[in-house]
């Protein structure tokens, strides 16, 4: 890995971040008005709302970040951007770290945002170290960024990146626990859940939430989540093509 590509490209990122304020506006606030509509769909439901309002920080985040990161990183490709890039010594990893790296600073201001005004403004509370909440807050983010520069390869236009959603994060949102304790599902489904990333995103902000110690399941929860971000880079870059056909 070139350290000194991945920080230019990532700089090369959030500076057109820079001219595209309503991009980063939709970032940064939409998580905050989703978790803000739970608070009101629950408004004489605070247990409800208690229970549901902190796997929501992580998920929310992980969405809108899913979804620009894979239309942004699509446009790279069918404006000939990337191709022009790949040209350079820069390696496919680097590209997509930097890209990672930008869109990751992006993440980590998003989830403090929504935490800050969940916690502060919504009335959310939390027996566990809010810090914890807000890290793993900004992981999911990240690791949405990463999933969303992964599938980014198989879309050949913005629709197609668009669909990636529902048929790739909403079956993971039916499975992840919050509708349904899993281990009341059909034992398929049950398995299924075990292998997709938003359950351990889910588990582990439930386990904060309800104050457990960093470790045991915790630690694997979000052990799985960080080296689901870092394997989601490295097969990002293995599928990397130059432009869309």
């Amino acid at each position: 890995m070139n350290v000194r590509m991945t920080v230019a490209t990532g700089v090369r990122v959030l500076t057109q971040l820079r001219h595209d304020l309503r991009t980063v506006g939709l970032l940064v606030l939409v998580p905050v008005l989703l978790e803000a509509l739970v608070k009101w769909v629950y408004s004489d439901q605070d247990r409800v709302f208690q229970r549901v309002g902190v796997p929501l920080l992580g998920i929310f985040p992980l969405t809108s970040m899913f979804l620009v990161t894979s239309i942004t990183m699509l446009r790279e490709r069918t404006s000939g951007t990337l191709e022009r890039l790949l040209t350079t010594p820069i390696a496919k990893f680097d590209l997509l770290a930097g890209y990672g790296l930008a869109f990751g600073t992006v993440a980590i201001l998003q989830g403090i945002v929504v935490s800050i005004v969940s916690f502060g403004f919504l009335g959310l509370e939390v027996e566990g170290p809010i810090a914890g909440v807000v890290a793993l807050a900004v992981l999911n983010a990240i690791l949405g960024t990463a999933l969303g520069l992964l599938v980014s390869a198989f879309a050949r236009s913005e629709f197609q990146a668009v669909q990636f959603m529902p048929a790739f994060l909403l079956p993971q949102f039916l499975l992840s626990g919050l509708l349904a304790p899993r281990e009341q599902m059909a034992g398929a489904l049950e398995a299924l859940s075990n292998v997709l990333p938003m359950t351990y995103a889910y588990d582990a902000l439930t386990r904060v939430a309800a104050g457990d110690g960093f470790g045991g399941r915790l630690a694997l929860d979000t052990a799985v989540l960080a080296g689901t971000t870092v394997l989601s880079l490295a097969l990002g870059a293995a599928t990397l093509r130059r432009r869309t056909p």
